[in-house]
């Protein structure tokens, strides 16, 4: 009832200002104000004047509730909002890179506060890393989980096959060799530290067909496929922010599983440890 009121009391008031206004103005262009006392016109204003504060005075409230909801607008992060659709819409796919951007994780792997993971059938370029990762664990105190392809596992002689033609046969490059030149930079890397750092360092080796080869600092993840004829850090690279994004939770539950079933590489002596392991 009470707004109603409002409602239809601020109508007539504005009508009634529009009415006197529009009267007055006529009124002057027909010279009829003449015969009027000197001091009318002033009044006049002076209640046109009156009856405009008379309408803010009613609106303030309204007013109120503008700033209040201008207030809060100001307060959105538009860029981070921009962000979450983004995420949302895309699974969590912020970028696609053609190659494996080096400089990009070695820039995730310098910023990483928690952990550090990757799987690989072996890490072709894990000397550009090494010095990263050495920071990272004892500097920063980061956990960092490598996961190679068992070199004895026959899903190593099925990826060299999935690889002929790739490199020059003078080149003697194989899943093998690879996995064995990781594993023995890894295992400098693990001497190189501290005693009490050493655990930080987790290798593990899998008997298991591969589906992704991921690179992760944090939430920062990149994924590429294992592509006939191609090394995956040749291949398109997708950048993944979010463990909690559609792509980062199947990401992050494939490396889970294989971090399960694989088997631990004593580092101390990674040849016999990885020959007892078969």
């Amino acid at each position: 009832m009470g707004s109603s009121f409002r409602y239809w009391a601020e109508r007539v008031v504005l009508g009634l200002t529009a009415t006197v206004g529009i009267a007055v103005t006529l009124a002057d262009q027909l010279d009829l104000l003449d015969g009027l006392a000197s001091d009318t016109v002033p009044k006049l204003t002076l209640l046109i004047l009156s009856t405009v504060t008379l309408f803010l005075l009613f609106e303030i409230d309204r007013l109120k509730a503008l700033d209040n909801i201008s207030t809060q607008l100001s307060k959105l992060d538009i860029d981070a909002l921009a962000r979450d659709l983004k995420r949302d819409h895309y699974g969590g796919v912020v970028r696609v890179h053609r190659r494996f951007p080096e400089e990009a994780f070695e820039g995730f792997l310098n910023g990483a506060g928690r952990e550090v993971t990757i799987l690989q059938t072996w890490i072709p370029n894990v000397h550009r890393f090494e010095s990263a990762l050495k920071q990272a664990i004892a500097d920063r105190r980061v956990r960092v989980r490598v996961l190679l392809l068992h070199p004895s596992s026959p899903v190593a002689d099925l990826r060299n096959e999935a690889l002929r033609g790739l490199r020059d046969p003078a080149l003697e490059e194989d899943v093998q060799a690879g996995v064995a030149r990781c594993l023995s930079t890894l295992a400098s890397l693990f001497q190189s530290v501290r005693d009490g750092d050493r655990a930080r360092l987790q290798v593990r080796v899998y008997q298991a067909l591969p589906s992704i080869a991921v690179y992760k600092a944090d939430e920062h993840y990149l994924v590429s496929s294992f592509l006939h004829g191609q090394l995956a850090i040749d291949s398109t690279q997708l950048e993944i922010e979010g463990s909690n994004t559609v792509m980062g939770r199947e990401i992050q539950q494939e490396l889970d599983t294989l971090w399960r079933i694989g088997r631990d590489v004593d580092l101390d002596d990674w040849r016999r440890s990885v020959d007892t392991g078969r």
